[in-house]
Protein backbone atom coordinates (compact mmCIF):
# COMPACT_ATOMS: atom_id res chain seq x y z
CA UNK A 1 0.00 0.00 0.00
CA UNK A 2 2.67 2.63 1.15
CA UNK A 3 4.66 2.00 -2.39
CA UNK A 4 1.64 3.82 -4.18
CA UNK A 5 0.77 6.14 -1.85
CA UNK A 6 4.19 7.63 -2.02
CA UNK A 7 3.85 8.65 -5.86
CA UNK A 8 1.33 11.15 -5.31
CA UNK A 9 2.60 14.33 -3.97
CA UNK A 10 3.39 15.56 -7.81
CA UNK A 11 0.80 18.66 -7.37
CA UNK A 12 2.36 20.00 -4.19
CA UNK A 13 5.64 19.94 -5.50
CA UNK A 14 4.68 21.38 -8.52
CA UNK A 15 5.48 24.85 -6.97
CA UNK A 16 7.37 24.14 -3.69
CA UNK A 17 6.75 23.11 0.06
CA UNK A 18 5.02 25.11 3.21
CA UNK A 19 6.80 28.33 3.69
CA UNK A 20 6.87 30.73 6.37
CA UNK A 21 7.92 33.88 5.50
CA UNK A 22 6.02 37.33 6.35
CA UNK A 23 6.28 40.12 4.03
CA UNK A 24 5.67 43.38 5.13
CA UNK A 25 2.56 45.93 4.44
CA UNK A 26 3.33 49.92 3.98
CA UNK A 27 0.17 50.55 4.22
CA UNK A 28 0.54 53.59 1.61
CA UNK A 29 -1.95 53.59 -1.45
CA UNK A 30 -0.06 53.51 -4.83
CA UNK A 31 -1.81 55.48 -8.18
CA UNK A 32 -1.30 52.85 -10.95
CA UNK A 33 -2.68 54.36 -14.56
CA UNK A 34 -6.68 53.56 -14.32
CA UNK A 35 -6.29 52.30 -10.65
CA UNK A 36 -5.23 52.64 -7.32
CA UNK A 37 -3.78 49.77 -5.16
CA UNK A 38 -5.12 50.10 -1.28
CA UNK A 39 -2.65 47.15 0.63
CA UNK A 40 -5.53 45.50 2.93
CA UNK A 41 -4.47 43.26 6.04
CA UNK A 42 -6.85 41.35 6.94
CA UNK A 43 -8.30 37.63 8.89
CA UNK A 44 -8.11 39.59 11.78
CA UNK A 45 -10.86 36.65 13.29
CA UNK A 46 -8.03 34.12 12.92
CA UNK A 47 -4.60 33.92 14.01
CA UNK A 48 -3.18 34.28 10.72
CA UNK A 49 -3.10 37.84 9.51
CA UNK A 50 -3.04 38.14 5.94
CA UNK A 51 -1.55 40.77 3.57
CA UNK A 52 -3.12 42.06 0.42
CA UNK A 53 -4.05 44.26 -2.42
CA UNK A 54 -7.21 45.70 -3.34
CA UNK A 55 -7.13 47.12 -6.70
CA UNK A 56 -9.61 50.18 -7.49
CA UNK A 57 -10.72 51.57 -10.83
CA UNK A 58 -10.41 55.38 -10.96
CA UNK A 59 -13.30 57.16 -11.61
CA UNK A 60 -15.51 55.01 -11.58
CA UNK A 61 -19.16 55.85 -12.29
CA UNK A 62 -21.56 54.09 -9.31
CA UNK A 63 -20.10 50.36 -7.67
CA UNK A 64 -17.89 48.00 -9.54
CA UNK A 65 -17.63 44.55 -10.05
CA UNK A 66 -14.82 42.67 -8.19
CA UNK A 67 -12.89 39.43 -8.49
CA UNK A 68 -11.41 37.43 -6.05
CA UNK A 69 -8.18 35.60 -6.89
CA UNK A 70 -7.31 32.12 -5.41
CA UNK A 71 -4.45 30.73 -5.68
CA UNK A 72 -2.64 27.34 -7.18
CA UNK A 73 -0.73 24.72 -4.90
CA UNK A 74 1.78 25.71 -2.44
CA UNK A 75 2.78 28.64 -0.82
CA UNK A 76 2.00 31.80 -3.24
CA UNK A 77 2.51 35.81 -2.64
CA UNK A 78 -0.04 37.44 -3.68
CA UNK A 79 1.02 37.89 -7.30
CA UNK A 80 1.31 33.68 -7.54
CA UNK A 81 5.07 34.60 -7.88
CA UNK A 82 5.95 31.40 -9.74
CA UNK A 83 10.02 31.66 -10.63
CA UNK A 84 10.15 34.40 -13.23
CA UNK A 85 6.18 35.38 -13.73
CA UNK A 86 3.48 36.63 -11.51
CA UNK A 87 0.20 35.74 -12.97
CA UNK A 88 -2.06 37.65 -10.42
CA UNK A 89 -0.62 40.61 -10.90
CA UNK A 90 -1.34 40.15 -14.60
CA UNK A 91 -4.70 39.88 -14.07
CA UNK A 92 -5.67 42.11 -11.07
CA UNK A 93 -3.49 45.12 -13.34
CA UNK A 94 -5.69 44.81 -16.25
CA UNK A 95 -8.72 44.23 -14.90
CA UNK A 96 -8.57 47.03 -12.59
CA UNK A 97 -7.27 49.39 -15.33
CA UNK A 98 -10.18 48.15 -17.34
CA UNK A 99 -12.76 49.13 -14.72
CA UNK A 100 -13.08 45.90 -12.32
CA UNK A 101 -11.93 45.43 -9.07
CA UNK A 102 -9.73 43.06 -8.14
CA UNK A 103 -8.30 41.29 -4.16
CA UNK A 104 -5.12 39.06 -4.09
CA UNK A 105 -3.35 38.02 -1.33
CA UNK A 106 -0.53 36.22 0.34
CA UNK A 107 -1.85 32.47 0.95
CA UNK A 108 -1.80 31.35 4.37
CA UNK A 109 0.93 29.03 3.52
CA UNK A 110 3.23 31.62 2.49
CA UNK A 111 2.88 33.67 5.39
CA UNK A 112 1.82 31.33 8.14
CA UNK A 113 2.96 27.65 6.81
CA UNK A 114 4.93 26.82 10.11
CA UNK A 115 2.57 27.76 12.60
CA UNK A 116 -0.17 26.26 10.07
CA UNK A 117 1.50 22.54 10.41
CA UNK A 118 2.37 23.75 14.65
CA UNK A 119 -1.39 23.98 14.72
CA UNK A 120 -2.91 21.56 12.62
CA UNK A 121 -0.29 19.23 11.77
CA UNK A 122 -1.61 15.74 9.99
CA UNK A 123 -5.29 17.33 10.33
CA UNK A 124 -4.40 20.30 8.06
CA UNK A 125 -6.41 20.35 4.68
CA UNK A 126 -7.81 22.38 2.03
CA UNK A 127 -10.45 24.52 4.60
CA UNK A 128 -7.52 25.38 6.57
CA UNK A 129 -5.07 26.46 3.70
CA UNK A 130 -7.53 27.92 1.02
CA UNK A 131 -11.24 27.92 1.76
CA UNK A 132 -11.44 29.86 5.44
CA UNK A 133 -9.13 33.09 3.49
CA UNK A 134 -11.15 32.77 0.38
CA UNK A 135 -14.65 33.41 2.24
CA UNK A 136 -13.29 36.18 4.79
CA UNK A 137 -11.67 37.60 1.31
CA UNK A 138 -15.33 37.43 -0.21
CA UNK A 139 -16.92 39.36 2.45
CA UNK A 140 -14.46 42.06 2.11
CA UNK A 141 -15.09 42.43 -1.40
CA UNK A 142 -19.15 42.59 -0.71
CA UNK A 143 -18.78 44.78 2.26
CA UNK A 144 -16.52 47.64 0.45
CA UNK A 145 -19.27 50.33 -0.84
CA UNK A 146 -16.93 51.13 -4.18
CA UNK A 147 -17.89 47.38 -4.64
CA UNK A 148 -21.25 45.93 -6.41
CA UNK A 149 -21.97 43.40 -3.80
CA UNK A 150 -23.91 41.39 -6.59
CA UNK A 151 -20.73 41.47 -8.79
CA UNK A 152 -18.21 39.62 -6.90
CA UNK A 153 -17.13 36.66 -8.80
CA UNK A 154 -14.31 34.29 -7.31
CA UNK A 155 -11.44 33.52 -10.22
CA UNK A 156 -9.29 30.45 -9.24
CA UNK A 157 -5.90 29.13 -10.62
CA UNK A 158 -5.11 25.40 -10.75
CA UNK A 159 -6.42 24.38 -7.31
CA UNK A 160 -7.68 27.36 -6.76
CA UNK A 161 -10.03 26.40 -9.92
CA UNK A 162 -10.65 23.19 -8.52
CA UNK A 163 -11.68 24.59 -5.29
CA UNK A 164 -14.04 27.40 -6.47
CA UNK A 165 -17.12 25.86 -6.40
CA UNK A 166 -16.69 23.87 -3.35
CA UNK A 167 -15.53 27.63 -2.02
CA UNK A 168 -19.29 29.01 -3.56
CA UNK A 169 -21.09 26.44 -2.00
CA UNK A 170 -19.93 27.05 1.25
CA UNK A 171 -20.71 30.34 1.53
CA UNK A 172 -19.10 32.40 -1.17
CA UNK A 173 -22.00 32.90 -2.92
CA UNK A 174 -20.24 34.25 -6.13
CA UNK A 175 -22.17 35.76 -9.25
CA UNK A 176 -20.39 33.23 -11.13
CA UNK A 177 -17.06 31.45 -11.03
CA UNK A 178 -14.05 31.44 -13.25
CA UNK A 179 -11.24 28.15 -13.18
CA UNK A 180 -7.98 28.85 -14.96
CA UNK A 181 -6.36 25.91 -15.34
CA UNK A 182 -8.64 23.96 -12.55
CA UNK A 183 -9.83 20.52 -12.69
CA UNK A 184 -13.25 18.66 -11.78
CA UNK A 185 -10.97 15.67 -11.23
CA UNK A 186 -9.52 14.32 -7.72
CA UNK A 187 -6.35 15.65 -7.12
CA UNK A 188 -4.42 11.85 -7.20
CA UNK A 189 -5.69 11.48 -10.51
CA UNK A 190 -3.95 14.45 -11.47
CA UNK A 191 -0.59 13.89 -9.50
CA UNK A 192 -0.68 10.54 -11.12
CA UNK A 193 -0.93 11.74 -14.61
CA UNK A 194 2.46 14.34 -13.76
CA UNK A 195 4.14 11.71 -12.31
CA UNK A 196 3.46 9.36 -15.13
CA UNK A 197 4.26 12.40 -17.84
CA UNK A 198 7.97 13.09 -16.10
CA UNK A 199 8.80 9.59 -15.78
CA UNK A 200 7.67 8.77 -19.51
CA UNK A 201 10.43 11.70 -20.42
CA UNK A 202 12.71 10.14 -19.00
CA UNK A 203 15.46 8.16 -20.66
CA UNK A 204 15.35 4.72 -20.88
CA UNK A 205 17.36 2.82 -18.81
CA UNK A 206 16.98 0.89 -14.91
CA UNK A 207 16.09 4.57 -13.27
CA UNK A 208 12.73 4.62 -15.57
CA UNK A 209 12.11 0.70 -15.04
CA UNK A 210 12.11 1.12 -11.48
CA UNK A 211 9.86 4.22 -11.29
CA UNK A 212 7.30 2.51 -13.35
CA UNK A 213 7.40 -0.50 -11.44
CA UNK A 214 6.66 1.93 -8.35
CA UNK A 215 4.00 3.67 -9.92
CA UNK A 216 0.74 0.84 -9.78
CA UNK A 217 -1.76 1.98 -11.26
CA UNK A 218 -4.27 5.52 -10.12
CA UNK A 219 -6.92 3.26 -9.33
CA UNK A 220 -4.51 1.45 -6.45
CA UNK A 221 -3.26 4.84 -5.38
CA UNK A 222 -6.75 5.75 -4.48
CA UNK A 223 -7.98 2.31 -2.97
CA UNK A 224 -4.49 2.13 -1.05
CA UNK A 225 -5.83 5.94 0.40
CA UNK A 226 -9.34 5.27 0.94
CA UNK A 227 -8.42 2.00 2.97
CA UNK A 228 -6.72 4.06 5.39
CA UNK A 229 -8.74 5.61 8.50
CA UNK A 230 -8.73 9.43 8.65
CA UNK A 231 -6.46 8.73 12.06
CA UNK A 232 -3.83 6.37 9.70
CA UNK A 233 -4.01 9.15 7.13
CA UNK A 234 -2.87 12.27 9.42
CA UNK A 235 -0.30 10.05 10.90
CA UNK A 236 1.54 9.44 7.39
CA UNK A 237 3.71 12.69 7.33
CA UNK A 238 4.65 13.78 3.36
CA UNK A 239 6.63 16.78 2.60
CA UNK A 240 6.33 20.03 4.38
CA UNK A 241 4.03 18.60 7.46
CA UNK A 242 1.23 17.83 5.27
CA UNK A 243 -0.17 14.21 5.48
CA UNK A 244 -2.27 11.66 3.28
CA UNK A 245 -5.25 12.92 5.15
CA UNK A 246 -4.97 16.22 3.21
CA UNK A 247 -5.71 14.50 0.18
CA UNK A 248 -8.14 12.06 1.75
CA UNK A 249 -10.31 15.06 2.53
CA UNK A 250 -9.88 16.39 -0.58
CA UNK A 251 -10.85 13.40 -2.31
CA UNK A 252 -13.88 13.09 -0.36
CA UNK A 253 -15.36 16.43 -1.39
CA UNK A 254 -15.37 16.08 -5.54
CA UNK A 255 -16.18 18.99 -7.61
CA UNK A 256 -19.01 16.88 -9.21
CA UNK A 257 -20.76 16.75 -5.78
CA UNK A 258 -21.15 20.63 -6.26
CA UNK A 259 -21.92 21.42 -9.78
CA UNK A 260 -25.65 20.22 -9.69
CA UNK A 261 -26.66 22.54 -7.34
CA UNK A 262 -24.40 26.00 -8.47
CA UNK A 263 -26.48 27.84 -10.77
CA UNK A 264 -24.37 30.93 -11.56
CA UNK A 265 -22.08 31.15 -14.71
CA UNK A 266 -19.08 29.46 -15.19
CA UNK A 267 -15.87 30.65 -17.01
CA UNK A 268 -13.46 27.39 -17.65
CA UNK A 269 -10.34 28.53 -19.43
CA UNK A 270 -7.39 26.27 -20.28
CA UNK A 271 -4.04 26.08 -22.00
CA UNK A 272 -3.20 23.42 -24.77
CA UNK A 273 0.01 23.27 -23.69
CA UNK A 274 -0.41 22.53 -20.35
CA UNK A 275 1.24 20.07 -19.06
CA UNK A 276 -0.15 20.06 -15.47
CA UNK A 277 -3.42 20.37 -16.07
CA UNK A 278 -4.77 18.56 -19.32
CA UNK A 279 -6.66 19.54 -22.08
CA UNK A 280 -8.06 16.22 -23.21
CA UNK A 281 -9.16 15.07 -19.43
CA UNK A 282 -9.49 18.11 -17.52
CA UNK A 283 -10.87 20.44 -19.49
CA UNK A 284 -12.85 17.69 -21.64
CA UNK A 285 -14.47 16.75 -18.03
CA UNK A 286 -15.46 20.33 -17.50
CA UNK A 287 -17.09 20.14 -20.67
CA UNK A 288 -19.32 17.17 -19.74
CA UNK A 289 -20.36 18.24 -16.31
CA UNK A 290 -21.23 21.49 -17.97
CA UNK A 291 -22.96 20.27 -20.67
CA UNK A 292 -26.49 22.39 -21.79
CA UNK A 293 -25.77 25.11 -19.73
CA UNK A 294 -26.21 28.33 -21.49
CA UNK A 295 -24.44 29.93 -18.76
CA UNK A 296 -21.06 28.24 -18.91
CA UNK A 297 -18.18 29.62 -21.34
CA UNK A 298 -15.38 27.65 -22.49
CA UNK A 299 -12.04 29.06 -23.83
CA UNK A 300 -8.73 26.98 -25.05
CA UNK A 301 -5.68 29.00 -26.06
CA UNK A 302 -3.34 27.49 -28.54
CA UNK A 303 0.40 27.45 -26.94
CA UNK A 304 -0.46 28.61 -23.65
CA UNK A 305 1.06 26.90 -20.59
CA UNK A 306 -0.31 25.84 -17.27
CA UNK A 307 0.12 30.11 -16.29
CA UNK A 308 -1.47 31.09 -19.40
CA UNK A 309 1.96 32.35 -20.56
CA UNK A 310 3.28 31.43 -23.99
CA UNK A 311 4.89 27.71 -24.05
CA UNK A 312 8.30 27.05 -24.68
CA UNK A 313 8.50 23.41 -24.12
CA UNK A 314 5.25 21.84 -23.31
CA UNK A 315 7.13 19.19 -21.37
CA UNK A 316 6.23 18.84 -17.87
CA UNK A 317 10.34 17.84 -17.14
CA UNK A 318 11.12 21.05 -18.58
CA UNK A 319 9.06 22.70 -16.33
CA UNK A 320 11.57 24.72 -14.20
CA UNK A 321 13.50 25.92 -16.99
CA UNK A 322 10.12 27.35 -19.03
CA UNK A 323 8.58 28.68 -15.68
CA UNK A 324 12.42 30.47 -15.39
CA UNK A 325 11.67 32.58 -18.38
CA UNK A 326 9.67 36.06 -17.75
CA UNK A 327 6.44 36.41 -19.57
CA UNK A 328 2.74 37.67 -19.24
CA UNK A 329 -0.40 36.22 -19.23
CA UNK A 330 -1.55 36.25 -22.70
CA UNK A 331 -3.59 39.60 -23.62
CA UNK A 332 -6.60 36.90 -25.00
CA UNK A 333 -6.99 35.18 -21.53
CA UNK A 334 -6.94 39.30 -19.84
CA UNK A 335 -9.37 40.25 -22.45
CA UNK A 336 -12.06 37.13 -22.19
CA UNK A 337 -12.36 37.61 -18.65
CA UNK A 338 -12.64 41.10 -18.50
CA UNK A 339 -15.59 40.80 -21.03
CA UNK A 340 -17.12 37.87 -19.29
CA UNK A 341 -16.97 40.01 -15.64
CA UNK A 342 -18.66 42.58 -17.88
CA UNK A 343 -21.57 40.72 -19.35
CA UNK A 344 -22.45 38.55 -16.28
Amino acid sequence: MKKYLLVILAVLLAFGVFGCAVPGNTGEVVRREGFSDYPIVFGESTEYLLDGILSIPDDADGRVPAVLLVHGSGPQDMDETISENKPFRDIAEYLAANGIAVFRYDKRTFSHGAKLVRDYGGSLTVEEETIKDALLAADLLKDDDRIDENKVFILGHSLGGMLAPRIHAEGGNFAGIISLAGSPRSLLDIGYDQQMAYINEMPEGEEKTAALAQMGTADEQRSALNKLSDEEAKAMEMAGGISFYYYKEMDAHPVSGYIEDIQVPFLIMQGEEDFQVYADKDYALWQELLAGRANASFKLYEGLNHLFIQSTSGSIAESQAEYAVAGSVDSRVLADIAAWVKTN
